[in-house]
């Protein structure tokens, strides 16, 4: 998936912000013109959005991302992932590809196939096949909510990939236990989230992990709106360059079950590990990189 939800985005691909590119304001935009050109972005997000991306910017994420290397986390993950068979809950994803990226996994995988939405949305269009690396096989696309994944066996795959998806769902617990469900035991969930305190989310607090079971308990639906007071409220729409004002952004939210770009829970690190302990994971890593992740390993009983 693509993320216009974050704070700023970069060229490197889907799930992959760039921190403080939405502060760049008219002004200073043109004086790096001036210095060093720009490359424009032209994507379809429900509209057509432009955005320009200064090479100066990308290198120096790029330079960061070279000097940081990758997260402590990723020989932690290659056991669960090397040579095995997983499930991507709306892939394709930048953070697991090859070059410059904190957990480039999609070429040690056996294979994967991709869980999404639709063939179309808001972050990517899709074939049947899957691909997710030049070098690998192609998977197979399905396509369903992934919050039910009742046509999967139960124990289909090794590991689980999630990146900047759980936020979207209004009932996160659900969605995890099927992710779990079709893991295999001794499996791995691999899962990345957005740290709120660093994108458009900063405003709001951290969902509580009791809150998300009483979604559970409730069986809340994905068409839920109950966050959107506290959203349209608190949302930085200066940090959210899927929109270009509130009253726009206020028209998206309002059609979320169609676009899924809402944020219904916010996360940092300490309820990220309590949310999948709670589920029956046990949580081998949890680690913040930049710009805006947090990864967590849990392998699954």
């Amino acid at each position: 998936m693509f993320w216009p939800c974050l704070p700023g985005f970069i060229v490197l691909g889907p799930r992959f912000c760039s921190d403080k590119q939405s502060q760049l304001h008219r002004g200073s935009r043109t004086a790096i013109r001036r210095k060093i050109g720009l490359y424009q972005l032209n994507y379809c997000v429900g509209q057509r959005v432009e955005m320009q991306v200064s090479v100066y910017r990308r290198a120096r994420n790029n330079v960061r991302h070279f000097l940081e290397g990758r997260v402590a986390c990723y020989k932690a993950v290659l056991p669960f992932v090397d040579g095995k068979a997983g499930l991507e809950i709306g892939g394709p994803s930048a953070v697991f590809e090859r070059w410059l990226t904190p957990l480039p996994i999609y070429e040690r995988v056996g294979s994967l196939d991709n869980c999404d939405l639709s063939r179309n949305t808001a972050w990517a269009s899709h074939a049947d096949a899957y691909t997710f690396s030049r070098n690998k096989a192609p998977g197979k696309n399905i396509f369903r909510d992934a919050s039910d994944l009742s046509s999967i066996a139960n124990h289909s795959y090794d590991f689980v990939l999630s990146s900047h998806n759980l936020e979207h769902f209004a009932n996160p617990v659900k969605a995890l236990l099927e992710w779990k469900r079709v893991t295999r035991p001794g499996g791995a969930l691999v899962l990345v989230l957005p740290n709120y305190a660093k994108t458009f989310d900063h405003r709001r607090t951290p969902t509580t992990v009791e809150h998300m079971f009483q979604d559970l308990e409730r069986g809340t639906p994905e068409d839920d709106l109950t966050h959107l007071p506290e959203i349209l409220d608190k949302h930085d729409v200066s940090r959210d360059a899927g929109v270009g004002s509130a009253e726009e952004f206020r028209s998206r939210a309002l059609d979320n079950f169609n676009n899924r770009c809402l944020h219904h829970h916010v996360f940092d690190q300490t309820n990220g590990r309590e949310l999948l302990t709670r589920c029956g994971m046990e949580v081998l890593a949890v680690e913040l990189a930049i710009p805006c992740h947090i990864f967590l390993l849990a392998r699954i009983p």
